[in-house]
């Protein structure tokens, strides 16, 4: 699926850290922009990264560099769905 809003990417995001985290729905459905990601849940460590990225990619049909990667786009729910929006939205 190539989305075609940022409403879409959002609802990708989401589903993807539902299912790679085993994340509720209900938690899921709480996220916004300002809620914690990398270091604020527990599931979300350094080997499930790799898992919701590939995981993000494949959903998306984007590709995301090895060298994009960093602490700062994985901060918080708004800053990982506006860098999915970034490359999925060109």
């Amino acid at each position: 699926m190539i989305p075609d809003s940022k409403t879409e990417v959002d609802a990708t995001v989401r589903a993807v850290l539902k299912d790679v985290l085993a994340l509720s729905d209900a938690q899921v459905a709480a996220f916004d922009d300002t809620t914690p990601l990398f270091g604020a849940l527990p599931e979300l460590d350094s080997m499930a990264v790799a898992g919701v990225l590939t995981e993000i990619e494949d959903r998306l049909g984007i590709v995301i560099d090895d060298d994009e990667v960093d602490g700062e786009m994985l901060e918080t729910f708004g800053a990982l769905t506006t860098f999915a929006a970034t490359k999925a939205l060109l």
